[in-house]
């Protein structure tokens, strides 16, 4: 029994009765604080970039010279001996078909730096210069991929709201909009706050998230849409009530869509890019694994609630909202009345003096009438009930 009744239970069958939609206004107002804190961050300590989009070079070396440490040591110092504020921006261990190698992204060095370098770095580390492969990166790489994902986004924003608006309605198209936009805010202001390195994979990452975040809050939708489908029919819940009653139906299922896509992602970040160094995974593993958790919470905190703040601005929403609180306002007052014409008879009851036992069996016995008798009022044996003579007619004259 402990086991039927427990949150767990509660939300698979749908009936965990959470108050979502009720609780909107605290729902918003973390949100609002969260994507300012995210904006604040992002407009004052801006993002850390890749060597895609602040422009650099990239040096590999293979893995043989020792740890990945030592490596970058080693090249912090072949770097300072170039001048000019060089340093190493970050390291990673890169797996290929020709073997592994560790990549040592640096500042933006000019042709004859780069040569010096790479020169200098083979000879601390006692190997051919050949091993020792340079790149250079140029930042107008990075700005043409923002601008190509920027296109993407505003193309796909266009088409899934066509596609909100004529499967379900506007209402539901804005709501979905916001919480993904809201989405894409809180999480590009967690890359800035912990200064995770924005990276294409990131970009695509980003593009990636959306098609996941648009599903949860479809899923959704849905089942709002089921049960508020003739609504205004019958006056026995609000919209808003038949709206927090389809995201506690469809909780669990998005909690189980939420686990089930974030395992694999946590696999390649955590085990992949963690445990094996793949570091070629983690920034993608990391912006999916970032942007999915936070595509869960609003597309469950912000897009229904918001919806139903649309919604009730509806004129025929707000009348049948309107005659749902009047039939229950009318139902508590009947209520109301009732007891407190029940209260005085169960006090005449109380004040009654006790009736004795002999007393009470007589007048049980009196008052409740054999099986089979006839109703008070007429007797039997051809008496007729009100007549004088006991069975006799007028005059004196017997019944035949």
């Amino acid at each position: 029994m402990a086991a039927e009744n427990s949150l767990a239970s509660r939300l698979y069958r749908g009936d965990a009765g959470l108050d979502i939609v009720g609780r909107r206004k605290m729902w918003f107002t973390a949100a609002a604080v969260l994507v300012l804190i995210a904006l604040s961050s992002i407009l004052f300590k801006g993002f850390n970039p890749g060597i895609e989009f602040a422009g650099g070079n990239s040096f590999q070396v293979p893995t043989s010279v020792g740890t990945m440490q030592d490596a970058e040591a080693t090249a912090g110092q072949s770097l300072g001996s170039a001048g000019d504020g060089a340093r190493v921006v970050t390291a990673q261990q890169v797996g290929g078909a020709g073997g592994s190698f560790y990549e040592l992204r640096t500042t933006e060095l000019d042709p004859a730096q780069a040569e010096s370098v790479r020169l200098d770095m083979a000879e601390r580390f006692g190997i051919d210069p050949g091993e020792i492969s340079a790149n250079r990166v140029s930042e107008a790489w990075g700005s043409q991929v923002t601008n190509r994902a920027l296109l993407g986004l505003v193309i796909f924003l266009a088409l899934v709201t066509a596609y909100l608006v004529l499967r379900f309605e506007w209402q539901m198209a804005v709501a979905a909009i916001f919480s993904l936009v809201t989405n894409l805010a809180l999480s590009a202001g967690i890359y800035s706050i912990v200064g995770f390195e924005v990276t294409p994979s990131t970009i695509i990452g980003f593009l990636t998230i959306l098609g996941f975040a648009l599903y949860d809050v479809v899923v959704v939708f849905d089942k709002v849409q089921e049960n508020t489908r003739g609504i205004t029919a019958n006056n026995n819940q609000t919209y808003g009530e038949a709206a927090n009653l389809a995201v506690n139906q469809s909780l669990m299922r998005s909690v189980n869509t939420s686990v089930v896509a974030l395992l694999p992602v946590g696999g390649i970040l955590f085990i992949g890019a963690g445990l094996l160094g793949a570091g070629t995974l983690k920034d993608l593993g990391l912006v999916l694994f970032v942007g999915m958790g936070m595509a869960f919470l609003t597309s469950i905190t912000l897009a229904t609630p918001l919806l139903v703040v649309l919604k009730n601005r509806d004129p025929r929403i707000q009348a049948h909202n309107k005659r749902v609180e009047a039939r229950r306002a009318n139902l508590a007052t009947r209520g109301e009345t009732t007891a407190k014409a029940a209260a005085p008879s169960a006090a005449a009851e109380q004040d009654e003096e006790p009736v004795p036992a002999e007393a009470g069996a007589a007048m049980a016995g009196a008052a409740a009438p054999k099986v089979g008798a006839r109703p008070a009022g007429k007797r039997s044996g051809g008496a007729r009930g009100g007549r004088p003579g006991g069975g006799n007619r007028p005059g004196g004259g017997k019944r035949r």
